[in-house]
């Protein structure tokens, strides 16, 4: 009997053993999926201030543009004025019914208006575009017509139908030009001079 009791015993210990081993390992996988749960915790929460970060400046740029360029919208319906200015002068420049002290009375007012409203614009960082004698460029002029010029390379405006403004270095409207380009005769001289 005792050798029973000693195989009992022995069998016991034994399952206890594995068990004990069983135990440890279950403690282990727990231990293991506590430390992948915080790993994962902290990552989520790095993204979640990383994102709330990137939100915030977003935030405070679109509020810097709007600030900046929140009057854009009025800044383009004052250049109608200019416009308008620019018109009148013609027209009464051109009207033959006025006598010439009349009309050089009137023009000079008129520029006077005129350039306060540039003065205004400038103290409001609203600045013309320079185009004549410039080469054309499509971020800032829009050309409307070319007229031949053998004296000019192609490509050059000489002539400046709209004014064109600029807010801050952003476009509010491109200048409407005319744009130089070879007459018939210099173009077939140049292919000809390409081809020799």
């Amino acid at each position: 009997m005792e050798k029973e009791n000693e195989n009992t015993l022995k069998v016991e210990n034994k399952e206890e053993i594995v068990n004990d081993e069983r135990n440890s390992e279950k403690e282990q996988k727990v231990e293991l999926t506590s430390e992948e749960k915080l790993i994962e915790t902290e990552e989520k929460l790095t993204r979640s201030y990383a994102e709330l970060e990137n939100q915030r400046r977003r935030y405070e740029k679109e509020k810097e543009e709007a600030y900046e360029f929140g009057g854009m919208a009025l800044a383009k319906e004052c250049l109608n004025l200019t416009d308008n200015l620019e018109r009148s002068k013609l027209s009464i420049i051109n009207d033959e019914s006025l006598e010439r002290n009349n009309k050089d009375k009137i023009i000079e007012h008129l520029d006077i208006i005129y350039k306060d409203i540039l003065s205004i614009f400038k103290k409001n960082h609203i600045d013309e575009i320079s185009a004549l004698g410039e080469k054309l460029d499509p971020n800032k002029h829009q050309a409307m017509l070319e007229i031949e010029d053998s004296e000019k390379e192609q490509g050059i405006i000489v002539q400046e139908i709209q004014k064109g403004f600029t807010l801050k270095g952003r476009l509010l409207r491109p200048s409407l030009v005319g744009v130089s380009k070879k007459t018939q005769k210099n173009q077939e001289k140049q292919q000809k001079e390409e081809k020799n």
